[in-house]
């Protein structure tokens, strides 16, 4: 039975949800973070399922960051680390914000990927004891990884009697044959006993080495209680997301209602009205004034931005463009923004210059602000061409 709405505080209308988003994602003028580190805390976690993310989200938030700036927070410095956290996707997150991500949504998704791959050695015939087989195998690859970094490949050649395949989904159509130690470091870098070091490839490519969390981290992060570290999650999205509502939290979260609802009480969020929905949206209770525009803006943003992937529900800022930009897993391709609202992708050509592509008619101001921000993107990126797996219609079409 859904419980009763509660009565809202005051009224949250689209211009000041696109003023909210503009400026606590630093895309506006005047309002970017001084630096990576900053910038990864104030929108609460930056996709890196594909690692050229990471960067380009900062670029657009850091105005002095470079692809050596990030290369440092993520391998240098370390103060951004590479998880698997919610919806079972690999985000970067502070070092601060780890004991929250590994005992809230890390922990969910550690417990789903364990039973799983369980299951899959036991159907697969490897053995008859899933979970003792994978916690000896677990053993096996921390003992490993205590004086080494490889990749997956060469983990997989250093223990040859764990080098076995399982079948995944058999009899569906996404079912395969697969390596199990990959999946063994899945589970294990949920349970942030390891993590993702230093990258083998190019930026913009994912070739991960692994290591412990404490060879990493100089000591292994201390997961908060399911509870209090649901909260904390919660907290930071609603800062850099709210309002937002139980639907929005709950898909971006990956987790239950019930773990939604109890973290907006234990954070007293307060309820308000959204325009163009009777759906309840939320705000953090010293977060309830009203946040006026800023100056008109332009931005362009990669394959799964933060700022596009945050809420389930995107007219305010997407209009009638979803179908265009957003495949149905919600997994979005990359933005042209102007003022608030996207207003089509952009592309690279053979010689890796960016070109904007518009799904609607934009004033003559914002033509000539796309414009420059594309040239700007084409000197960051200095002949770098990105490739994703995530390309959205309106991409594909423009790419023709």
């Amino acid at each position: 039975m859904t419980p009763p709405q509660p009565r809202p505080a005051r009224h949250v209308d689209d211009l000041e949800r696109r003023a909210r988003l503009a400026r606590r994602h630093g895309l506006a003028p005047g309002c970017g973070y001084p630096d990576e580190v900053a910038a990864a805390r104030g929108i609460a976690a930056l996709h890196a399922t594909e690692p050229a993310t990471v960067h380009l989200a900062l670029r657009a938030r850091v105005p002095t960051t470079t692809v050596a700036g990030v290369e440092d927070a993520l391998y240098g410095a370390r103060s951004i680390v590479k998880q698997t956290a919610m919806r079972q996707t690999l985000f970067g997150v502070t070092r601060d914000v780890l004991p929250a991500v590994l005992g809230g949504p890390s922990a969910r998704v550690a417990d789903t990927l364990r039973r799983r791959v369980a299951q899959d050695l036991e159907r697969s015939g490897v053995t008859r004891d899933g979970p003792a087989w994978l916690a000896a195998a677990g053993d096996e690859v921390l003992e490993a990884l205590a004086t080494a970094e490889p990749t997956a490949p060469e983990l997989r050649a250093a223990l040859p009697g764990r080098d076995v395949t399982i079948d995944r989904s058999p009899g569906s159509r996404w079912g395969a044959s697969v390596p199990v130690l990959p999946q063994v470091l899945w589970v294990l870098a949920a349970e942030g006993r390891v993590v993702r070091a230093h990258n083998a490839g190019h930026w913009r490519l994912s070739k991960p080495r692994w290591t412990t969390a404490e060879r990493w981290l100089g000591e292994a992060p201390d997961p908060l209680p399911a509870r209090e570290a649901h909260a904390e999650v919660v907290r930071l999205w609603l800062r850099a997301f709210g309002p937002g509502t139980e639907a929005d939290l709950r898909w971006w979260l990956g987790g239950t209602l019930g773990a939604v609802r109890t973290a907006l009480a234990d954070l007293g969020a307060v309820p308000v009205s959204l325009e163009g929905t009777d759906a309840v949206g939320r705000l953090l209770p010293d977060d309830l004034e009203p946040v006026e525009p800023p100056d008109r803006w332009a931005a362009l943003l990669p394959t799964l931005d933060p700022a596009v992937m945050g809420w389930r529900g995107r007219t305010f800022y997407l209009g009638g463009h979803g179908p265009a930009l957003v495949d149905a897993a919600g997994n979005a391709g990359t933005t042209a923004w102007w003022d608030g609202r996207v207003v089509g992708c952009w592309v690279q050509d053979d010689e890796a210059r960016v070109r904007v592509a518009l799904l609607e008619d934009v004033p003559a101001a914002g033509r000539r602000a796309l414009d420059a921000e594309a040239e700007r993107l084409t000197g960051w990126l200095d002949g770098v061409r990105v490739t994703t797996i995530y390309s959205s219609p309106a991409m594909r079409e423009a790419a023709g």
